[in-house]
């Protein structure tokens, strides 16, 4: 069976639902006054859930981690800190995710898609490594077709056994965003530069020997073009798992938390396999890298929140979870207001403060 068979994803458009989410809205906005983009973020929640109350049970935020051998080129190596540490630091609470999502509410796990260090166990660490880390791209595909789709199908086993109906995705591990973006430019058309440059402030010299790494690894492969073709050249395995997750998710009707790049270029995989599944999802940001608002681009697509941050991939999904819920609970758990409380009942005697 396809992937394209396993996943049958309903589009989210209903005309008749949508009108009912906005009256309900409105009918807020004209006692409260408008709440701005909450409101649109209430309909499109209404949306995902097919109802006119939707209610959010059991929400993960998940961090899929790999290695890529794309590094040994140079590029990707963020903090100075190994894909294993940063594993480590996020299951034990050393960086600012584990401690909001504890504080939102959020389910923290940590899935080992390919690391290529052996991982002690851990309650919150999911053990489905595809492989120990992918090739080097710019000498060979980073995967093979097969781990390709293997990574896929673990991550459509992993959500078909959740429980919930939100999944926050974001990826972890050195070389992640530059193999992300090789895969953006490539299922997008459009240069690999525009996905890498961080900002102004980025050194030029940084840049060039970059673009020769990723111009390298474009013209080895440059005859994938197929999607999955496309994931198995650059890679990495946490793209693949994620693009299974987010395919059955979708197809739960779930709502998808997208955060950072490597998160998007899943997205825009799965989105070639089966179109529907953009409509699950709401995106974030845990960096102001300028490469991510070219990805956020490709989904016509802005992020929750613009705070700023230059922090690890998840961080943005755990600060806009609140927004998330407040924007839910604007059709949930706000009543209705009682007509009588706005105008009284003809022949009503309203005291005064003289009366």
């Amino acid at each position: 069976m396809t992937v394209a068979q396993q996943s049958l994803i309903s589009p989210t458009a209903n005309p008749e639902l949508e009108r009912a989410l906005r009256e309900r809205v409105d009918r807020r906005s004209a006692v409260a006054g408008a709440l701005g983009e909450l409101e649109p973020l209430a309909v499109r929640l209404g949306l995902v859930q097919n109802s006119l109350t939707p209610r959010f049970r059991d929400p993960v935020l998940a961090l899929f981690a790999a290695d890529h051998g794309l590094v040994v080129e140079g590029p990707g190596i963020r903090w100075g800190r190994p894909t294993r540490e940063q594993v480590h630091m996020a299951l034990h609470a050393q960086l600012p995710v584990s401690v909001f999502a504890r504080l939102q509410g959020l389910h923290l796990s940590v899935v080992d898609c390919g690391v290529a260090d052996v991982l002690p166990p851990h309650p919150r660490l999911l053990a489905r490594k595809v492989a120990h880390g992918t090739r080097n791209t710019r000498s060979a595909a980073a995967m093979t077709l097969e781990q390709a789709h293997a990574g896929v199908r673990v991550g459509m086993e992993i959500v078909d056994h959740l429980p919930g109906n939100v999944l926050a995705c974001a990826g972890m591990g050195q070389g992640s965003a530059e193999c992300a973006a090789l895969l953006l430019s490539r299922l997008s058309d459009l240069p690999v530069r525009d996905f890498v440059v961080s900002g102004p402030t980025m050194r030029q010299e940084e840049l060039v020997q970059l673009l020769d790494v990723l111009h390298a690894a474009q013209a080895r492969h440059r005859d994938a073009k197929d999607p999955m073709d496309v994931l198995a050249a650059f890679g990495g395995h946490e793209i693949a798992v994620m693009v299974g997750a987010m395919l059955v998710a979708a197809s739960k009707r779930s709502l998808i938390i997208v955060d950072g790049i490597a998160a998007c270029a899943a997205l825009r995989v799965a989105s070639l396999i089966c179109a529907p599944v953009t409509d699950y999802a709401v995106f974030c940001r845990s960096h102001v890298h300028r490469g991510l608002d070219e990805a956020l681009a490709l989904f016509h697509a802005s992020a929750l929140l613009e705070l700023g941050m230059d922090s690890a991939d998840g961080t943005g999904a755990a600060l806009a979870w609140p927004m998330i819920r407040s924007a839910a609970a604007l059709l949930t758990d706000l009543h209705e207001v009682a007509e009588a409380r706005i105008a009284p009942r003809p022949g009503t005697v309203v005291p005064t403060l003289n009366g």
